[in-house]
């Protein structure tokens, strides 16, 4: 994108993980950027509000009235009603909208070297891990996540969900819940799994398959029956990767650790060998990191060079972060909101010994409603006998919402299925139960999406058992 002369940015919700990415790239590419946020009016993270206000970002209450001009282009989600008074203002004024999507694709399509990290779970991670790479290669990307990628994080950037570099690269994670995936013409394209998520499977094969078409590489995870057959109906060149099976690039003895994993990244190139030890644990980071190398060699960077700044590489917030321990109780907050993130993490976790204490707090009444079966059957599958569930009412934030499936629906079908499992009314009451019922040996989980205030949570669970235990 060009810049122009008077072009001034308008953020609606400034501080989620779609948008405070993105104005940060802007801001940092000399734009004007303002915004506003109803999580700033009720006053929920405020030290993200203050990072952004030191940064540059002029911030209004969301009432409109930051949006006073024609020139000013209002950035606002396609979900957004035309009631919110941002919308109404910009209306008002003559100011254009455009979505986040829409931004996003301009400036990801303007690239040199575009790479796509698409498909139902893991593009954080591997968007993180590939961006890690490439800084450390001297490639100077820049990056679009929808989480904090600690490689980055400084007393300067400390929501560090973007980064900006000079480098032919624009490396960002690419979402197909709401179709802007059609949008996005990648150099490089990654499909790391498709699942039932905001979508029918019908509609995600044809958004996947044509995202894949467009690129002049794409990676394809071959553990994932439909991004696998995804190649059949390819021409552009192809790579896969595999934990389990045949692929251009595997895994082979995977080691599993109870905060990390180890195993060697075997390439058919000569059976080229590199060993990686990641500071995250469990199979689907494995197949993260199987992922980020090679785009990073389509790229033109060696595997051994990747795999060494894999061995650097420290994470993205809120993906299994160990939050400590008390008691013999350890703490662990997770991203985990539809049912293969889930499963990823509790498989992880059964790996080792210990009951499991899971605060599952859903991210939408809608998600609930469409995913109702696959989250009662994740949690029935994946929870053993002795493991808990606790699973307050949905995340809400304002606007209409249909509410006609909630947490007692799904906790009704985990316990009809032989499990244990609690509907409370608030993250609170989940709270006062979970520490009520833990003992030494116990893991607690918190779980959950599109709220800023879970990680809080979980450490404010982890100062009462310190509390409670000393």
């Amino acid at each position: 994108m060009n810049n122009s002369e008077n072009r001034s940015y308008f953020f609606c919700g400034i501080g989620g993980s779609g948008m405070l990415p993105l104005a940060s790239i802007l801001l940092a590419r000399g734009e004007t950027v303002a915004g506003s946020d109803r999580s700033r009016d009720q006053g929920r993270t405020p030290e993200k509000f203050a990072s952004l206000k030191k940064g540059g970002v002029r911030l209004f209450p969301q009432d409109g009235s930051g949006l006073t001009r024609e020139h000013q282009i209002l950035v606002a989600s396609a979900a957004v009603e035309d009631t919110v008074p941002d919308v109404a203002a910009a209306r008002r004024v003559g100011a254009k909208r455009v979505t986040r999507a829409e931004l996003l694709a301009a400036l990801f399509n303007d690239a040199r070297t575009s790479i796509g990290i698409a498909g139902t779970s893991g593009k954080s991670t591997t968007t993180a891990m590939i961006a890690w790479i490439l800084t450390d290669a001297g490639s100077d990307p820049t990056v679009m996540n929808g989480a904090v990628m600690k490689n980055f994080v400084s007393p300067e950037t400390p929501f560090a969900s973007a980064r900006v570099g000079s480098g032919d690269a624009f490396i960002s994670e690419i979402d197909e819940s709401d179709g802007s995936i059609a949008m996005f013409n990648p150099d490089i394209a990654i499909v790391s799994n498709i699942a039932h998520d905001h979508k029918s499977m019908d509609e995600l094969r044809t958004l996947f398959g044509e995202f894949a078409s467009r690129s002049r590489c794409v990676i394809l995870n071959n553990d994932n029956n439909e991004s696998a057959a995804l190649a059949s109906a390819l021409s552009n060149e192809v790579k896969t990767y595999s934990v389990d099976g045949a692929a251009h690039l595997r895994a082979r003895n995977i080691r599993p650790e109870p905060f990390g994993v180890s195993f060697n990244a075997v390439s058919d190139e000569g059976e080229e060998t590199a060993p990686i030890r990641l500071k995250m644990p469990g199979k689907h980071n494995v197949s993260n990191a199987l992922a980020a190398l090679l785009a990073a060699t389509a790229c033109g960077i060696d595997i051994h060079r990747g795999a060494a700044a894999l061995n650097r590489f420290h994470g993205v917030a809120r993906r299994f972060d160990h939050i400590g321990e008390a008691g013999g109780v350890t703490l662990i907050d997770d991203f985990g909101h539809n049912p293969d993130k889930i499963t990823a993490t509790l498989r992880t976790l059964h790996d080792f010994q210990g009951r499991l204490l899971v605060m599952f707090q859903p991210h939408g009444f809608g998600p609930l409603r469409l995913m109702k079966d696959a989250f009662i059957a994740c949690f029935a599958e994946n929870l053993l006998p002795e493991d808990q569930l606790w699973i307050p009412q949905p995340a809400y934030f304002g606007g209409t919402v249909d509410r006609s499936v909630t947490n007692e629906d799904i906790v009704k079908g985990v316990c009809a299925a032989g499990r244990t499992a609690f509907a409370l009314e608030s993250r609170d009451e989940c709270a006062q139960a979970i520490l009520a019922t833990a003992r030494q040996g116990d893991r607690i989980i918190v779980m959950g999406a599109r709220d800023d205030t879970l990680t809080g949570f979980a450490e404010s669970l982890l100062e009462q058992l310190q509390q409670d235990r000393s």
